[in-house]
């Protein structure tokens, strides 16, 4: 069966027609909406996580207020830029925050996007070393944190404390949390080092590469790279796929209003301003029963285990929980 979840952005801004006008105000309608989600049969709440914009930027204390007024939903990230933490600290808050929620946390991290700081992870503290650029950096944090959550020792005891001399592993530690990390890859070279290391994927509505095939084919050959790189590396573990969809069944005027113009969508083509080109996933909206049958078809779609459905946040809780109700009752049966 195939899980559905919903991807917030949190943006904010005090203009005209935005039910989220304060960082306050998206911070406490996410908690809202993934208590709605729940209600609906929804399998997973998750934050984007931005630095530098009006969006949700640290997420651990929103997902701990998840954790705290829901009790089945997973909860979630896609994704923490890894240049930003401090592996240790962020160690701690995960296994909090998973011991809270009873082993729901879904955490998702990468090397991050582009962003408005030229250098935002300098201004944070988190210098590439020599010879390292921003992947790196985030690859190596991400190996300090994989190696805090599995209990390795990080810090020398103090014997005048301890009575003896060993390396302390950070606490708390909440067990099965290192096998519910993901990484947000954009490339299919990165999809091979994600199972090589033996995590979770996560495949956005934006690839990093293109080479002239559909989106949702060349996404599905992402997985399938993934998939064959987890089990030649023999993990000992069943690994999960998520991919990212805007998906918009148009049931009724305001939907109409808000969305009418996405209809007939198509994949585009552009530059983020580095080398190469990137490839953009289409939006998905229509009446319920075009757009079931159009997602039941989209490669990748069918290859994952979990679909995030991309959220406006900004037009508030209740038509969000009306639009995941939708996804709910006419599109996820076509799914399964």
């Amino acid at each position: 069966m195939k899980r559905i979840g919903f991807l917030s952005f949190g943006h904010y801004q005090p203009v005209p027609g935005s039910a989220a006008r304060t960082a306050a105000d998206a911070l406490r309608q996410t908690v809202e909406l993934a208590e709605a989600a729940e209600e609906l049969g929804v399998d997973g709440a998750y934050v984007r996580v931005h630095h530098f914009a009006r969006q949700q930027a640290a997420p651990f204390p929103v997902l701990a207020a998840m954790a705290a007024r829901t009790s089945r939903i997973e909860i979630g990230t896609g994704v923490i830029d890894m240049r930003y933490e401090n592996p240790l600290y962020m160690a701690e808050e995960a296994a909090q925050v998973d011991l809270l929620s009873g082993g729901r946390l879904q955490l998702g991290v990468s090397r991050g996007s582009p962003e408005p700081a030229l250098d935002g992870p300098a201004a944070f503290g988190h210098v590439p070393r020599p010879g390292e650029d921003g992947g790196a950096l985030a690859r190596r944090h991400l190996a300090e944190f994989r190696a805090a959550v599995s209990g390795v020792g990080v810090a020398e005891s103090n014997p005048r404390m301890t009575g003896r001399s060993f390396r302390l592993p950070v606490m708390p530690q909440s067990p099965g949390l290192g096998e519910r990390v993901w990484w947000g890859s954009g490339t299919r070279e990165t999809a091979r080092w994600v199972g090589e290391q033996g995590m979770n994927l996560m495949s956005s509505t934006l690839l990093t590469e293109d080479t002239g095939i559909p989106f949702d084919e060349l996404q599905a050959e992402q997985i399938g790279i993934y998939r064959a790189a987890f089990a030649a590396a023999g993990h000992g573990f069943t690994p999960r796929v998520s991919v990212s969809r805007s998906v918009i069944p148009i049931t009724n005027d305001l939907d109409e209003a808000y969305f009418g113009r996405e209809r007939g969508s198509a994949d585009q083509v552009g530059s983020l301003g580095e080398p190469g080109l990137a490839r953009f996933g289409k939006t998905y909206a229509g009446e319920p029963d075009v757009v079931a049958e159009q997602l039941a078809k989209d490669a990748a779609v069918r290859e994952a285990d979990t679909l995030l459905v991309t959220v406006p946040n900004a037009v508030g809780v209740d038509y969000n929980a009306h639009l995941l109700e939708s996804v709910v009752r006419y599109v996820k049966p076509a799914l399964d």
